[in-house]
């Protein structure tokens, strides 16, 4: 330390390292339109931050989807997303996974819905609805692309025009032969826009994970928000058609006198149920972003108990925070979450294999799906 031998001001420079910042809410969206700027190209993604954006750069079509699900986005809070037009002269199931995968090497999406993969054909056979056709390859592609591309959630379309069993039907054709956990959610019914057109809920739907992200966190259920910018739903929901599709991992989108059009489920179309719920499977994606983004450093560093101790320390700083944001059940830290990063994590033949392990546990507060609010019948000549 430089010793100060004169009274006065003395400059020092010091360096520190920015934690950078972790979004979330960031959908990627894929599908047709027309280019109307040179930054447009097929497969390329543009980063866009409000409505007009999207009218500078892009031109969509009347028979897609994508310019209604932009709309929407913004019109539900969104604040930032990335578009990525596909190709129109490649088979349009192939242009949708082709453009799809363009968005991987953008580490702040976390998000992905192609409300295009609505406009492929569909295959019948006898009146009956085959699910083993374009949009459910697609889907399903969506699904593998946010398993290979860890933290990203799907925001999945239902189809339109069907009943809610074919909505658990088509769930199911979604998850078969998937590896556990699988990282989406299926939203129904369709939305019915001013004038009457339908559009896919995926849009709005993402809007409304961003805007629940700004106000609570992504720790907090997108559901019981009301989707601004829609007159109508393609099919009307009540309790009976719910009490089908909410088992069956299918969200609801709903109308309520006075309060509006509101999404009514929060569950992922996963047969896990530890991951049943769309604001804790997205936990543990985040935290897994989190670690990705501010744990690199960590690499090639000397696997000595100081590295553990950094370790623990750098984990269990962001923990608490979680914990105190009241993303995580327990009352003290104890029952929220650990951080084990020791000895007993790594012994001697794990640090030999140049291995440094650390073990997280945490405590996710799942949403109060189902409020029982009792109401007890008594005399008043009975005791309270």
């Amino acid at each position: 330390m430089f010793e100060y031998r004169v009274p006065g001001v003395y400059r020092q420079e010091v360096t520190q390292r920015i934690r950078p910042a972790l979004p979330t809410g960031v959908p990627g969206f894929v599908g047709f339109a027309d280019a109307r700027s040179e930054d447009a190209a097929a497969n390329s993604p543009v980063l866009l931050h409000r409505q007009a954006d999207f009218d500078a750069r892009f031109i969509g079509g009347a028979d897609g989807y994508l310019a209604d699900a932009v709309a929407g986005f913004f019109s539900n809070g969104g604040v930032r997303c990335y578009v990525v037009r596909a190709d129109p002269n490649v088979e349009p199931e192939r242009a949708l996974v082709d453009a799809m995968e363009s968005l991987g090497p953008f580490d702040d999406i976390d998000l992905v819905a192609v409300p295009d993969a609505m406009t492929l054909p569909r295959r019948y056979d006898e009146g009956v609805e085959m699910l083993d056709d374009g949009i459910t390859r697609v889907q399903r592609a969506m699904l593998s692309h946010c398993a290979a591309h860890r933290g990203r959630f799907a925001i999945l379309d239902a189809r339109s025009g069907i009943i809610a069993s074919k909505a658990i039907d088509q769930r199911s054709a979604l998850v078969r032969g998937m590896e556990e956990p699988v990282n989406g959610a299926l939203y129904y019914p369709w939305l019915k826009l001013n004038g009457g057109r339908l559009a896919p809920p995926s849009g709005h739907v993402a809007g409304i994970y961003a805007r629940t992200d700004a106000s609570a966190g992504y720790f907090k259920a997108p559901a019981n928000e009301e989707v601004h910018g829609v007159v109508d739903l393609e099919v009307p929901i009540g309790n009976t058609e719910q009490d089908k599709l909410n088992p069956g991992g299918v969200n609801c989108l709903r109308a309520f006198p006075g309060r509006g059009i509101r999404v009514w489920g929060a569950r992922t179309i996963s047969r896990d149920p530890n991951w049943r719920y769309v604001n804790v499977r997205r936990l543990f994606l985040t935290l897994g972003r989190w670690i990705d983004l501010n744990m690199a450093w960590v690499s090639f560093e000397p696997n000595t108990s100081m590295l553990w101790v950094r370790i623990t320390r750098e984990l269990t700083g962001f923990l608490d925070g979680l914990w105190r944001a009241g993303a995580l059940a327990g009352k003290t830290r104890e029952e929220a979450y650990y951080v084990k990063c020791d000895s007993e994590a790594n012994p001697s033949e794990v640090r030999e294999a140049g291995q440094a392990i650390t073990e997280v546990g945490l405590a996710p507060g799942s949403p109060g799906e189902f409020v029982v609010v009792r109401i007890v019948h008594h005399t008043a000549a009975e005791p309270r």
